[in-house]
């Protein structure tokens, strides 16, 4: 049932039974906003495309194992969370995580 009109968020697309793509998990304050602008700027600087989903779902965040926001996840696995990154350290995580140099 849809109460109080309520859009539904749509499930990230899974490959292999995990979300793909990188994922910004918080509730969209100014710190979640940070880490997503950290986040694109890191991308853009690795060369790839600076998409980025923000999860404001708290239960699929907590479904998710992350209880501190803003947290960042790549290709479904969580990278880190309860601080928001510096554009070097967000683009560090992501090429660990990618296995990129």
């Amino acid at each position: 049932m849809n109460l109080f009109g309520k859009k539904k968020q749509e499930a990230a697309p899974v490959q292999g039974g995990q979300a793909s793509g990188i994922q910004v998990l918080g509730s969209g304050c100014a710190k979640c906003n940070g880490l997503e602008d950290a986040v694109k700027a890191a991308l853009a600087e690795l060369g790839q495309e600076p998409v980025v989903e923000h999860v404001t779902d708290f239960v699929q965040i907590a479904a998710m194992g992350v209880m501190t926001t803003p947290a960042l996840a790549v290709d479904g696995k969580v990278v880190s969370s309860g601080r928001v990154l510096t554009k070097e350290e967000a683009k560090q995580l992501i090429q660990e995580a990618r296995k990129l140099s």
